[in-house]
């Protein structure tokens, strides 16, 4: 009978192991930045002028615009600071920076935040 509970209690506790593994490593996809990739076609039209201008070197609108972003949220892959710059993405209708923003990585990641840096999604600028 010992016996018996012991390998009952061995098969719930692996049970909980593997349940317990799958979902963490759910909860660590959904919360990794870019586990989804857009299409940089589909995000506003501002988002495409501002990868042309960041590709052409300038000009930017912003004095701002290609300053290190330090990824303090950490909604981005831990790097050394200075890895990532970021870049304003216009709003039609304001008159300051507005929310949107590029960020780009020195590995050519690209990065798109509409909420400033409280999501990221991950872009694909050659679509």
């Amino acid at each position: 009978m010992f016996s018996r509970r012991r390998i009952s209690a061995a098969l719930v506790g692996l049970l909980v192991l593997v349940v317990g593994g799958w979902l963490v490593q759910d909860v660590v996809a959904d919360g990794n930045a870019g586990s989804d990739v857009v299409a940089l076609s589909e995000l506003p039209p501002q988002a495409t002028e501002t990868w042309q201008r960041i590709q052409a070197g300038g000009p930017f609108p912003y004095p701002s615009d290609g300053t290190v972003f330090g990824n303090r949220e950490g909604l981005l892959p831990d790097r050394p600071h200075g890895y990532y710059q970021e870049y304003t993405v216009d709003t039609p209708g304001l008159d300051h920076r507005g929310a949107r923003r590029l960020v780009t990585g020195e590995d050519g990641e690209l990065y798109y935040t509409e909420d400033h840096y409280q999501s990221f999604v991950l872009v694909d600028p050659d679509r």
